[in-house]
């Protein structure tokens, strides 16, 4: 048997009907042990991780970078955060820069952010 070229198999692809082709896909599945269908879960599965990478992370982590001058009022509003106690509280902000909360809503760093910014902290989120 002569072996065809790219060009003489996509040329008779091209005057198969869809019925043809879906037979064809179905043999060549059985004669090789392959499925045609994982290419394709793997492409489905890709576009909700692309969407989402679209919309943003869905869990952020806030950053205390610094203190600020008003270090007693950072100290509170990290207690209030975190619930910690005074003192543990007081640890973190000596720790500075350091994670005050971690993977949290976007929505949520973004209410603390605004409580430390207002105690004067300066504050990243991640």
């Amino acid at each position: 048997m002569a072996k065809l070229t790219k060009e003489e198999i996509i040329a008779s692809l091209k005057e198969m009907t869809v019925v043809e082709l879906n037979e064809l896909v179905k043999a060549v599945e059985e004669e090789f042990g392959v499925t045609a269908a994982a290419p394709v879960a793997v492409a489905g599965a890709a576009a909700p991780a692309e969407e989402e990478a679209a919309k943003g992370p869905s869990e952020v982590s806030l950053v205390l970078k610094a203190v600020g001058m008003q270090k007693v009022a950072v100290i509170k509003a990290v207690q209030a955060i975190t619930g910690l106690g005074l003192m543990d509280a007081k640890k973190l902000v000596d720790g500075a820069p350091c994670n005050i909360k971690e993977k949290i809503s976007p929505v949520e760093a973004e209410e603390h952010k605004k409580a430390l910014v207002a105690a004067g902290a300066e504050v990243e989120i991640k």
